[in-house]
This record gives C-alpha cells, structure tokens and sequence, in this order.
C-alpha cells in the first residue's frame, strides 16, 4: 500500500466517524461506540475489497458482506453513504420514522444491504448459509462478516463456527471486533472468551490476529485470506481495536456502547473529527 492510498483510507474512514457521529446525535440515541470501533474494518471491505457496484446492489455476482453486531449499523450506514449507495446526508435522518436508516440494517428497505440483523449470533450464521449457497452454485462471491465481542458469548456464534468449518466455506472471512467491552463492561469480566485464536482454529478456522486500526495489516490479513482459498478452512481475523476510536471522551469507555452524545459532547466530536479530516485533506 502507497502513502498515497492510506491516506486515502484514513480520510474516508474519519469522514465515517463524523458520519456516525451526526446520525447518532441526530437520533438522540444509537450505539457510537461499537460503530466506532469497527470503522477501519468496513471502511477497508469497502474502498478496497468488496467486489460491489453502487449502481447495481443487488448483483448476484456480487460479495456480501454481514454486519453481524448489527446494532454498529451507523458505521455500515456511513461507508455505503459515502461509497454511494445513497445519499450521504440521510445519515440525519437515522432512527427516524420513515427513514431508509433504521437501528439495525434491513435489507428490504436500504441500498447495499445483504443481510437484516440485530439479534446477536444470526449475522454470522446467515452468512454461513450465505458461503454455502456460493458453493453450492459454483459462484466466485466472497462472504465477509464483523462479529462484537459481547456476541461471541451466543452459543449460536460457535455452532456457525462449527458449520463453516465442516462444510469447508474457505468462501468466508469473518472479523472479530475485538475492543474488549460490551454494553456491561469488559468482557473479560463478564463472561471471559478466554483465548479466542485458539478457540476458533480449534473449530476449524485458519486465524490471524491484527491491529484493525492499522490498514496495513488490515490489508496483510485480507492478502492471507485470499491465499487461504482451495484450503477448505474459513478464515477468522481477530481485529484488536478500541471502542469509541477517533473521540477523545469516547474511547474505550463502555458508557458510549449506546448512548447517544448531548450537544456539548457533540460539538467536541465534531471539533476533534474535523480537524481530522481537515488535516488529512490538507
């Protein structure tokens, strides 16, 4: 990757952030934190990855990617806003009634969107079934999903996890958002996963560990996923990432899992992202 290209990166992902930032204090409520968290992730999948064409969203050829922690809907929201898909400007308009952009992505009303999800551990066992209907068809589409960590506590995370491995879906690549809190607290205290690398290539599944707010190794772990393909194994990246990332007050900070900022908070974030984007522009 080029300076060039990062920057490119860096500056589409902070236009995200200042995107979820206004839908969440637009809607008065949200989850910023998480949004936040997997920003980089998604902001990759889509600027260079994801073989998908605003024009035509419901290509059949296309990938399909699953925000399984579909809570984190604004950061989704603001990716394909920005990519296109719709106009940006309706990220003001999230959680409204008659709005295209609800909590939680649906797939019946918003462009861009493979999969409806919210309840937790049904993201990425969708795209399990997803990976094996490409298999099943002899298709080239790639299914991509972004998990939390709170979700991987669902005992029906881990039987998708089982199935992938079983039906050989080396079509799949799967990020876990690891910032290490959920609505309650650390994760570590509310109910350890305990060596997750472990865990998942004891299931079945090739596992890398990255910085997911490091687009180089962003682009080393999706560079090994692409070399995985013929192995019969899906492939696991555990992202370590911080909650909240790119607002000072935000970060790692559990309290802002889903609570929306109040004007004075507001206006500090929007001061911090646009001055961020700002420099990156300069």
């Amino acid at each position: 990757m080029t300076a060039d290209e990062r920057k490119e990166l860096e500056l589409f992902s902070a236009r995200m952030r200042r995107w979820i930032i206004e839908g969440v204090y637009n809607a008065k409520c949200g989850h910023p934190g998480g949004s936040l968290s997997c920003t980089d992730l998604i902001c990759y999948l889509y600027n260079r990855e994801l073989n998908v064409d605003p024009a035509d969203p419901d290509n059949p050829e296309r990938d399909r990617f699953v925000l399984s922690k579909g809570h984190c809907a604004p950061a989704l929201y603001s990716a394909l806003g920005l990519r296109g898909f719709f106009d940006v400007e309706e990220m003001k308009n999230l959680r409204k009634i008659g709005s295209f952009l609800q909590g939680h992505p649906c797939k019946a009303i918003t462009p861009g969107i493979d999969m409806s999800t919210g309840s937790l551990g049904q993201g990425i066992s969708t795209s399990v079934g997803m990976a094996m209907a490409g298999k099943l068809d002899n298709k080239d589409y790639r299914v991509f999903s972004i998990l939390g960590d709170g979700e991987m506590q669902e005992g029906e995370v881990w039987e998708a996890l089982m199935s992938a491995a079983h039906y050989k879906l080396d079509n799949l690549c799967a990020f876990l958002d690891n910032n290490g809190l959920q609505i309650d607290g650390k994760v570590d205290d509310v109910m350890s996963l305990g060596d997750i690398k472990a865990k998942t290539e004891a299931f079945g599944w090739n596992t890398v560990v990255i910085d997911g707010h490091n687009f180089d190794e962003i682009e080393g772990a999706l560079k090994a996923f692409h070399e995985n393909k013929g192995s019969g194994k899906p492939f696991f990246v555990i992202a370590k990432t911080h909650k909240g990332r790119g607002v000072s007050y935000m970060t790692d900070d559990p309290s802002w899992h889903g609570c929306a900022p109040k004007e004075d908070k507001y206006l500090i974030a929007v001061e911090e992202l646009d001055a961020k984007i700002k420099e990156l522009e300069g």
